[in-house]
């Protein structure tokens, strides 16, 4: 998921990263035979250091809007208790599965989540593949409720941050089914399915923490053989510049919004499915 990085996160988490990384270089080489997709985990790096960059001004943007309008219209002020924090998790988890599941089925949201799915491998460098525009697409929308139900912003925002550093462990080939907690929490073997450009695969999978919201509302899908997997998109951008990658799915959309005629045509090739966007006009 792509969105709400801080310095702080970047400052404690990246010598961990580094050094998974190296190791997972190590073992790829010895389980799969081959080299490690240096060369895509490099561009991962340049799109995950755009993040960064580009983050400071989402979060001022998002984290006013959060601590200011819908902090005063708050409907509740949690308490200090001991329960809070766990409400905040299945919350949290539950605006997550939403907002994820939206990204794959709004375009205007795909246009950003996208660049999350371009990797052809599935690395733990893919985690950091993260897109530029959470704002523009809308994606704090799905987490404004839980501030409005009295949980503070920092509280919200940590929360997150902490659903997506347990998230960079889910990128890899290297680890196998995890047996019983397989439907339960999102594990690496769940999140291989979600990157499969498949058919069957498709839009599957969508938890942070929790893999319950999936098989609660039909959209579990369990990993069969994993050599079988396809990743990326499912009409692969092989571009290792980090901007094209970013903004390649921005650039047709903006194309086609302009190429249509009429607000209804217009309007669909921003909120609809992206494999039910309308086509550019033949001239």
């Amino acid at each position: 998921m792509e969105q709400f990085s801080s310095s702080a996160k970047l400052i404690v988490f990246l010598p961990l990263a580094i050094l998974a990384v190296l190791l997972e270089a190590w073992l790829y080489r010895r389980r799969f035979g081959k080299e490690y997709p240096w060369g895509d985990s490099l561009t991962s790096v340049g799109v995950g250091l755009g993040h960064q960059i580009t983050g400071v001004v989402n979060l001022t943007l998002i984290q006013g809007l959060m601590g200011g309008w819908a902090w005063e219209h708050r409907i509740f002020t949690m308490p200090a208790a001991w329960w809070t924090p766990v409400l905040l998790f299945l919350l949290l988890d539950f605006a997550y599965y939403w907002y994820h599941r939206a990204a794959h089925e709004v375009n205007v949201m795909w246009a950003t989540h996208s660049t999350h799915h371009s990797p052809g491998e599935m690395t733990l460098t893919a985690s950091v593949r993260l897109g530029w525009t959470p704002f523009l697409s809308f994606s704090w929308l799905f987490f404004l409720p839980l501030v409005l139900l009295g949980f503070s912003v920092p509280s919200v925002f940590g929360m997150l941050t902490v659903s997506l550093l347990y998230q960079f462990w889910l990128h890899t080939r290297l680890i196998g089914k995890l047996g019983w907690l397989e439907g339960i929490i999102n594990t690496p073997s769940a999140h291989r399915v979600h990157h499969a450009s498949n058919e069957q695969f498709l839009d599957r999978n969508f938890g942070g923490f929790l893999i319950i919201f999936d098989r609660l509302f039909g959209t579990y899908a369990p990993e069969g053989n994993e050599a079988d997997i396809r990743y990326g998109l499912v009409h692969p951008n092989p571009s290792r510049n980090p901007f094209n990658v970013v903004f390649a799915n921005w650039a047709d959309l903006v194309r086609r919004f302009v190429a249509m005629k009429g607000v209804v045509a217009r309007m669909r090739v921003v909120f609809a499915k992206p494999a039910e966007v309308p086509a550019l006009p033949t001239r």
